[in-house]
C-alpha cells in the first residue's frame, strides 16, 4: 500500500503466472450435453482466461470418422485458429490421448505410436501452440518403463525439434505418476524441447480396480514431492482441483503450497485450470478453481 497526496493507493499483488483453461475441464459438456467442442475459446474468454489447452481426444468423433486424414487435421486447426482469433485467446498446447503407448516394450509399436503422434506436433506447430502434451505409459517392469521412454520421447522429441515444438509428459497414472522415475528419463533424453508437465493431482501409481477409477488408489505417490521432482523441467503446469470447502479451498491439495513449488521452480508461464470435479458443475468448478489460484497465489514468497 502506498500514500500519494494523502490519496491511499491499494496495489494488488498480481499472480506471477498466467491462467489457461484445460478443455479437460469441458468434457462433460462436450461428451453429456452436446456442446460443440469448438466454442471453447469463447467460453474460456468469458471465464476469464487467457490461454487455450486443447484435448486431442474430445475432437476424436469428428477426426477418426475421417481416419485422421490431412483434410480432416487442417479443418481442425482451421477452427481452432478462427475461433482463437476471433476471441483474442492464446493457442498454448495440446493434450494427446489414445494415439499409442510412448513406452511399450514392443519396439515396432513403440515407434508406430510416435508416428501417431507427428500429426498433433503438425497441429500444434500449426496453431501456434509451444507443446503437445503425452503421456507415458506402456510397460509397468521400471527398468523396461524407462528404456522404452526414454527411446519414444527422444524419437517424438526429435521430430517435434524441426518443429519447434515441446514435447511434455504429464503425471497421468502408472509410473509415469512417480516423480523420480520421469525426472530421471527426463535427464537421460537431456533435449531442450523434452520436459515435463506437473499435474497437481495426478499420482495414483496404481489403482483398485484398473477400470473402474471411482474404485480408488491402491498405491500413491507423494504430490508435493512428485511436483518438486517434475518442476526441474517443467515446460507447463496443470492445477487439478475435485471439490472445495466453505472457505474455497481444494479438500485434497494445499494450492498455496503447491504454488511455491512451482514459483521456487523457477516457473512463470501459463498454469491451467483443470476441474475434474463432480460435485460442482464444470463452470461453477472451474472459476471456483480460477479464483483459488489466484487467492492462493497472494501468500506464496
Amino acid at each position: 500500500m502506498e500514500k500519494e497526496d494523502d490519496v491511499v493507493v491499494v496495489i494488488e499483488k498480481m499472480p506471477f503466472f498466467k491462467l489457461s483453461l484445460a478443455q479437460w475441464s469441458m468434457h462433460r459438456m462436450v461428451r453429456e450435453k452436446g456442446v460443440n467442442p469448438y466454442i471453447f475459446a469463447e467460453k474460456a474468454k468469458k471465464w476469464g482466461f487467457t490461454g487455450l489447452e486443447y484435448v486431442s481426444q474430445l475432437y476424436n468423433p469428428e477426426l477418426s470418422k475421417a481416419n485422421y486424414s490431412d483434410e480432416a487435421m487442417a479443418s481442425f486447426v482451421e477452427k481452432c485458429n478462427a475461433e482463437a482469433k476471433k476471441y483474442g485467446m492464446e493457442n498454448v498446447l495440446i493434450m494427446v490421448d489414445g494415439q499409442g503407448e510412448l513406452a511399450v516394450s514392443d519396439s515396432a509399436k513403440r515407434k508406430n505410436a510416435v508416428k501417431k503422434h507427428f500429426k498433433w506436433v503438425d497441429a500444434a506447430a500449426a496453431m501456434g501452440c509451444h507443446a503437445i502434451r503425452v503421456n507415458l505409459l506402456g510397460s509397468d517392469v521400471v527398468e523396461e518403463w524407462k528404456k522404452n521412454s526414454v527411446d519414444g520421447l527422444t524419437q517424438l522429441a526429435t521430430y517435434a525439434k524441426t518443429k519447434n515444438i515441446n514435447i511434455i509428459v504429464e503425471n497421468h497414472g502408472g509410473l509415469s505418476s512417480n516423480g523420480a522415475l520421469v525426472a530421471e528419463v527426463m535427464e537421460t533424453v537431456n533435449m531442450d524441447n523434452c520436459g515435463t508437465l506437473p499435474d497437481f493431482g495426478n499420482f495414483c501409481i496404481k489403482r483398485n480396480n484398473p477400470k473402474d477409477y471411482k474404485d480408488g488408489c491402491a498405491e500413491s505417490y507423494d504430490k508435493y514431492k512428485g511436483v518438486k521432482e517434475l518442476m526441474t523441467r517443467a515446460k507447463a503446469v496443470s492445477a487439478k482441483s475435485h471439490d472445495f470447502d466453505a472457505n474455497g479451498n481444494e479438500t485434497e491439495i494445499d494450492y498455496t503450497k503447491m504454488l511455491q513449488i512451482v514459483k521456487d521452480g523457477g516457473y512463470t508461464g501459463f498454469i491451467g485450470v483443470e476441474y475434474e470435479g463432480s460435485i460442482l458443475g464444470e463452470e461453477a468448478g472451474i472459476i471456483a478453481t480460477k479464483h483459488l489460484l489466484v487467492k492462493a497465489s497472494k501468500g506464496v514468497q
